[in-house]
């Protein structure tokens, strides 16, 4: 529901080219026409623009060093349940609280910091990027990055917590 604006689209766009990294980046076919001119062919030895993509099976692609999200709760749980570094350029709603745990309480992430009209630049997409995947924060990001994986993945096993919470709710549904 949210749309990026031209200049975001584009501080986003040149702060993953000069990240160095490779990427996909889905971008919706409503917002293609955001992208800075010749973008797409000056990125192409090492970067893929789409305009949708299964987003669990690429995450959880082990090639998967990085994930720049909106930080939606669906895409947060989806980062931590597949153990998937992230960076977080929230937009609205929920969405900067969310990032707020990625980085604050769950230390598997970082949120870019906008400047004083609210857009994130290139330079801190770059930084943010090269941080999770090169810098000495991120070998930490990735560290707790896998224990909440584990973590998630215990809670919604046989018997984990998220398990016997379901359990319980059947059981108050069907006692009615």
């Amino acid at each position: 529901m949210a749309a990026l604006s031209v200049e975001q689209m584009e501080e986003i766009a040149w702060g993953l080219k000069r990240s160095e990294s490779y990427f996909l980046w889905v971008v919706r076919r409503s917002e293609t026409d955001k992208l800075p001119n010749f973008f797409v062919e000056e990125t192409s030895h090492k970067g893929l623009v789409v305009s949708w993509c299964p987003q669990l099976e690429v995450l959880n692609n082990q090639a998967v060093g990085c994930f720049v999200t909106h930080s939606g709760w669906n895409s947060t749980l989806e980062g931590v349940s597949l153990g998937v570094p992230m960076v977080g350029i929230p937009q609205w709603t929920d969405q900067t609280l969310n990032a707020k745990f990625v980085q604050d309480i769950w230390g598997m992430g970082l949120r870019a910091q906008p400047d004083e009209k609210g857009i994130v630049s290139r330079e801190e997409v770059e930084r943010c990027i090269m941080e999770v995947m090169e810098g000495e924060k991120g070998k930490q990001i990735r560290k707790n990055a896998i224990k909440w994986k584990d973590l998630a993945r215990e809670a919604v096993g046989g018997g984990g917590s998220s398990d016997k919470n379901i359990d319980e709710f059947i059981a108050k549904l069907v006692g009615f």
